[in-house]
């Protein structure tokens, strides 16, 4: 579990860093904003509920990379392909620009920048009482070491006759042990491994995709 102190350290490197990657960030999220609202009628953000630290729910923050009318429905999960998805969010989505909304939700105190990746209640639900009460002991982050692991997870998914199920049956276990291994470890120098081999992991992807 995580102590007061290594938790007060946690939030004041989510803050620090936020904060000066504000003035690179704010400028590239308002060229997404206008994209996704150019793109395809509807708003800029997505809004959904997620479990967040101790159990409360939140809404998270991402850009808008569905059909608002399609946005709600169907399968929790989006596998690739999925003909929910915009011209823009297809891009979006590979390259996880998406998910850049959630420095909102960094600066509010609902997520980290590092920590197990917030699920929907429902899914949430899913996990034993005690392994889900080891995993929400922590705010959940952006990225951790299986978002990185799990970058192709919508194509894995579009292979699947029924890509919920692998989801719940095969993802979600391994995902369960990456998010006990970093509440029981995690450091102020081990959040800053994982942002930066996510940022090699998103420019190497974005290297091959271009070959």
């Amino acid at each position: 579990m995580t102590s007061k102190g290594s938790a007060s350290a946690k939030r004041a490197l989510d803050l620090g860093l936020t904060l000066i990657a504000m003035p690179l960030a704010l400028p590239l999220m308002a060229i997404v904003a206008l994209w996704v609202k150019l793109d395809s009628p509807g708003p800029v953000f997505f809004r959904q509920q997620r479990t967040g630290r101790s159990g409360r729910v939140f809404r998270i923050h991402k850009f808008r990379t569905m059909h608002v009318h399609q946005a709600g429905t169907g399968s929790l999960v989006t596998a690739a392909g999925d003909a929910r998805i915009t011209r823009a969010g297809r891009w979006l989505r590979q390259s996880k620009l998406d998910e850049l909304a959630q420095l909102i939700d960094v600066l509010k105190g609902d997520m980290s920048l590092v920590g197990p990746r917030p699920e929907v209640p429902h899914y949430m639900a899913m996990y034993p009482e005690d392994v889900r009460a080891r995993i929400l002991s922590v705010r959940p982050g952006i990225t951790d070491r299986a978002a990185i692991e799990f970058r192709d997870e919508e194509r894995l998914l579009a292979a699947s006759d029924d890509p919920e199920a692998t989801y719940v049956q095969q993802i979600m276990p391994i995902k369960q042990g990456y998010y006990l291994s970093y509440v029981e470890h995690h450091t102020v120098l081990g959040d800053l491994r994982i942002m930066f081999d996510t940022i090699k992991k998103l420019i190497n992807t974005r290297a091959s995709n271009r070959d």
